[in-house]
């Protein structure tokens, strides 16, 4: 009967140590994987906010989940064939109040995207509405695709 208790110290120091380390994992999946904690320079950084580029013909549209910014705090670049979206949301307690408990970190972030033709930068919008960034890019005029008649000989 004791022999089935016969369990040395050293077993439950590597149980422990696996539990440990799995918590870690685990720890890292749900920190880096939760939008609102994602921070410049760490896990999913670069992949924050979400963003869709659809083609219609004439424009390119690029919409990004931006939750909780504003057009203050959002700033669009436009470098011949690269848009980088960047900006901050700062978590400060309003004047007069103090923080006791913080949940949402500040968030810093920059992404950048190839597009796939040129565009003209003359013609280029933003804005920004219920959490969705959109930005409208008008083709340039050699990108935009051209119908070609047949004749016959």
């Amino acid at each position: 009967m004791l022999s089935r208790w016969n369990v040395g110290w050293n077993d439950f120091d590597e149980m422990f140590s696996a539990m440990s380390q799995l918590r870690t994992y685990m720890d890292r999946v749900f920190d880096d994987s939760v939008a609102g904690r994602v921070w410049e320079g760490r896990g999913f950084g670069s992949t924050w906010p979400r963003a869709n580029l659809v083609d219609s013909g004439a424009t390119l549209t690029v919409s990004a989940e931006v939750p909780g910014l504003s057009e203050k705090d959002i700033k669009v670049d436009l470098n011949q064939d690269v848009l980088t979206l960047s900006g901050e949301r700062p978590t400060e307690a309003p004047k007069g109040y103090s923080t006791h408990r913080q949940e949402r970190p500040s968030v810093r972030f920059s992404r950048s995207f190839t597009l796939p033709c040129r565009v003209n930068a003359e013609h280029a919008s933003a804005s920004v509405k219920n959490g969705i960034l959109t930005v409208t890019l008008e083709k340039a005029a050699d990108a935009m695709p051209r119908q070609i008649s047949v004749k016959s000989a």
